[in-house]
């Protein structure tokens, strides 16, 4: 059976989550970042985590954005194939939500058109970077990632020979991180994606960043490949915001997809510790 849902129900919703995906970090890393504060050894990397708690209970109480870049508008979209939408196009529903939610949320734009040549502002944050998947059922999920310029800046993609294997996948993961440094304001969340091809191992692993923070890959192999990541990452002695210290990451999530026989594509995507995204179904 089809069930409809009219585009002002996207609208509204999508507008509602990048305000809320800037103003409100998620349970599972403000608990991340505390019992990361426990654990930092740098009487410094102590400090710069107490203060960026301090930044998000602010945020949270007086409705700021948690960071000044606001970021480019990432939307991943679960459209069931029983869902009709009425009243206008999808897509464009997207891009309104997203022009009301940073408009009405005083939020940073952060988009310019022509990108290699003048580069005017599009002064909505619009367009939206949209990815869709079609799934069974009759719900359509919204999932709203605010992804800023210091840490999409860092994003890596390698195609390995496949006779580089785990420890192959592990040096280039770690250069990675090593060569970013301060720039995407640790603690980071580190996304893994493994296989497909370049551009599935790409989205991959920015999915990798939607899962929370404590829950490991299902895959017995795979979470302890994420141990050891996590481990080799927080000895780079890095810290919070680059200053130095054990914290460098608060979580690596790998996610891996069957590749071809003679491929082994790895992608990096880093997420700051303003670790912003909001989800909702209609």
């Amino acid at each position: 059976m089809t069930r409809e849902i009219h585009v002002t129900d996207i609208v509204q919703t999508v507008a509602r989550l990048c305000q809320e995906a800037n103003f409100f970090l998620g349970e599972d890393v403000l608990r991340a970042l505390r019992e990361s504060s426990d654990k930092e050894e740098s009487p410094l990397g102590k400090e710069t985590l107490s203060q960026i708690l301090e930044n998000a209970a602010i945020a949270a109480k007086e409705g700021f954005p948690l960071c000044q870049d606001c970021g480019s508008t990432v939307v991943l979209l679960k459209v069931g194939q029983e869902v009709h939408i009425t009243g206008g196009e999808l897509y464009a529903a997207i891009e309104e939500g997203v022009r009301l939610g940073y408009t009405q949320g005083y939020l940073r734009k952060s988009m310019v058109r022509h990108p290699f040549s003048a580069r005017i502002n599009t002064k909505d944050n619009t367009p939206a970077i949209i990815h869709t998947d079609i799934v069974p059922g009759e719900q359509l999920k919204i999932v709203v990632m605010p992804k800023g310029g210091g840490s999409e800046n860092m994003s890596r993609l390698a195609i390995l020979e496949p006779a580089q294997g785990r420890q192959g996948i592990v040096d280039f993961v770690i250069r990675a991180i090593e060569d970013a440094g301060s720039n995407p304001c640790p603690p980071v969340i580190v996304g893994v994606g493994i296989g497909g091809t370049a551009e599935k191992a790409m989205m991959l692993a920015k999915e990798a960043l939607l899962r929370p923070i404590g829950e490991p890959n299902p895959e017995p192999e795979v979470a302890e490949l994420e141990k050891d990541l996590l481990q080799q990452v927080n000895a780079l002695g890095i810290g919070p915001e680059g200053f130095g210290g054990r914290i460098t990451a608060l979580a690596v999530h790998v996610e891996v997809f069957p590749c071809h026989i003679a491929s082994l594509p790895v992608a990096v995507n880093l997420q700051c510790h303003s670790a912003r995204h909001k989800e909702a179904v209609l």
